[in-house]
């Protein structure tokens, strides 16, 4: 399944690009995100980029670690 084609993955979501290490906001405004681990910026989300071009999506994809919550003393 392809984008060439016309249709998308069946049912599953994306990785959500807010939620992973490597996504990054950038300077540029024209080109506001970017994904540190491919090296590029981009107008939309990176995911969304990865999807188009390869039809599938990211495999990059790492959860940000979790801090625990500091509590001022």
């Amino acid at each position: 399944m392809t984008l060439a084609t016309g249709t998308l993955p069946k049912a599953s979501k994306g990785p959500n690009c807010w939620q992973c290490q490597h996504f990054g906001i950038s300077y540029d405004t024209k080109l506001p995100y970017l994904c540190r681990l491919m090296g590029f910026k981009t107008k939309m989300l990176p995911a969304i980029e990865v999807l188009r071009a390869d039809g599938q999506y990211c495999q990059g994809f790492h959860p940000k670690s979790v801090q625990p919550n500091k509590v001022n003393g």
